[in-house]
């Protein structure tokens, strides 16, 4: 059985629209036009992910932004980023993608979704929108594919 990958964007936690409304473009495509994913592309490439995201999904991905790749220990992307680690790689990338489209408005508090990873996340509202406790700083960004919620930092599979 092929299992279905998929993998987290990134974008810019500026209020600013990711994108123009133009819901022609694909979740990668989307992506690209933002302008601010070189962490993404990278990441995107060395996973072999590219293909699965340009798929027909749909997809729901919470997306770090570049300053969320950032802020992780020095050294951790350029180490998800060894060939070695390509399996590791696609687990921290797919732990931020949900099957299906889910809009912000079908957020609920409390609410668990499993991702393509296979462990779930945690949607809280309280304070505002959260997935594992990362802001979700700009929702329902559409692409025809699916759709991306910008997040504030990057958020980890449980180990094991």
């Amino acid at each position: 059985m092929i299992r279905r990958t998929v993998l987290a964007l990134t974008a810019s936690a500026f209020a600013m629209p990711v994108i123009a409304d133009d819901h022609a473009k694909d979740i990668v495509d989307t992506a690209v036009a933002a302008g601010s994913f070189t962490t993404l592309a990278t990441a995107l490439e060395a996973a072999g992910l590219v293909g699965t995201l340009k798929g027909e999904g749909p997809f729901t991905v919470f997306a770090p932004t570049d300053a969320a790749f950032a802020a992780l220990p020095a050294g951790t992307v350029e180490d998800l980023l060894k060939p070695e680690n390509k399996d590791k790689l696609v687990a921290v990338l797919t732990y931020h993608v949900v099957p299906g489209k889910v809009m912000s408005t079908d957020l609920t508090e409390g609410m668990t979704a499993a991702t393509v990873q296979g462990a779930n996340v945690t949607v809280t509202l309280e304070g505002g929108p959260k997935v594992n406790g990362a802001v979700i700083s700009s929702p329902d960004v559409e692409a025809s594919n699916g759709v991306i919620h910008v997040i504030d930092s990057v958020i980890l599979p449980p180990e094991g």
